[in-house]
């Protein structure tokens, strides 16, 4: 199979022209991967015009309109009703119908594999990162380079017609944000969760970041990930819809897509074997000191495999690019992988502002 290629995208103005020159970019990735899958069919019929749609919509528009003018500029972009693509952006917010395979329920539990790692030794703090989705967006997604009239410059890797924050990225602030999916069965009516990711590419630092994620109305969450160059700080994030575990991380750290946290022992989730299989691996690798070699030595892992690509996992899901971001006091560097044997696909450095 053909890796993915990363096209890079570079998008600047307003919201709307933003979110125009995204949807452009992805439109054939929309129309021709996103609206052919059955999860995207199975949402669109259950909850396309639903209420509860509608609530998620007004949530996202009183807290963030801007970003909701970001979705409306990549429906146009990509000549798609806006309906439409707001329902995909809130695919995580929404519960598939009972109907859907069993495969299409293992991608939707789906998710990715981050690590933390402090500076130590003259080494810079890194943040690093697996982006782990369904075969059909391999080659379908972009790497943005946005600059916005207003707020700070940013970089994210894009899924087709969804807004960007979600995978990792990072901004003129010298934050840097990876995200990993978990599958906590607390949804409600609320801020989504797709809004809240990208509210964090323009977070003016750590504290700000953690500010948006300790919001009480998010209508689902992710765990997050984030590093700040400027102080070299890192924090692990668990903020499902009902709360948020925040950890300040000293020591190397991995974290797959399902809760960990002793704050959410208690809350019902789903849990698939490749996360927990790769959470415990990740774990024993940097005990055995994997990361002498860099974060390619965990996440290049072919045993859980903690990177994945054409196999039979049971949440049926391929590795879409790696994420290498080093935290410098001053800039931050990164780069991203197609595959471990395409490095340095792209790369480029960020200086904090």
């Amino acid at each position: 199979m053909q890796r993915n290629s990363i096209p890079r995208v570079r998008a600047h103005g307003d919201a709307f022209s933003i979110g125009v020159a995204l949807g452009r970019a992805t439109a054939a990735g929309f129309r021709e991967r996103v609206m052919r899958t059955e999860e995207y069919n199975a949402l669109s019929g259950r909850w396309c015009g639903s209420d509860y749609l509608k609530a998620l919509e007004s949530a996202a528009r009183a807290s963030y309109p801007r970003y909701v003018r970001e979705i409306e500029g990549i429906a146009v972009g990509a000549e798609q009703d806006f309906d439409s693509v707001f329902l995909w952006n809130c695919r995580g917010d929404l519960r598939l119908p009972e109907h859907v395979s069993p495969t299409t329920k293992a991608i939707a539990a789906t998710g990715c594999t981050s690590l933390l790692v402090p500076a130590q030794q003259g080494r810079p703090a890194v943040v690093a990162h697996n982006d782990d989705g369904a075969a059909e967006f391999n080659g379908a997604c972009v790497w943005v380079d946005a600059e916005p009239d207003d707020g700070l410059n940013w970089s994210s890797f894009m899924y087709p017609a969804m807004l960007p924050g979600h995978t990792f990225g990072a901004n003129g602030a010298g934050l840097v944000q990876t995200v990993n999916n978990i599958s906590s069965h607390d949804l409600k009516v609320g801020v989504p969760r797709q809004i809240i990711c990208r509210a964090i590419l323009d977070a003016k630092g750590m504290d700000d970041a953690v500010e948006i994620l300790r919001r009480k109305d998010r209508a689902s969450g992710y765990h997050h990930n984030l590093g700040e160059a400027a102080t070299g700080r890192l924090v692990s994030v668990e903020a499902p819809a009902s709360g948020c575990a925040v950890r300040e991380v000293d020591t190397a750290r991995a974290h797959a897509n399902h809760l960990i946290f002793e704050e959410f022992r208690s809350l019902d989730q789903k849990i698939t074997l490749s996360s927990r299989n790769r959470q415990q691996t990740a774990d024993r690798l940097i005990a055995e000191g994997a990361l002498d070699v860099g974060s390619e030595g965990v996440l290049f892992d072919e045993t859980a495999p903690i990177y994945r690509v054409d196999r039979d996992c049971d949440d049926k899901i391929e590795t879409l690019a790696t994420g290498i971001f080093e935290l410098f006091e001053d800039r931050v560097e990164w780069q991203v992988h197609a595959t471990p044997k395409e490095r340095k696909t792209l790369c480029g450095t960020i200086a904090v502002r």
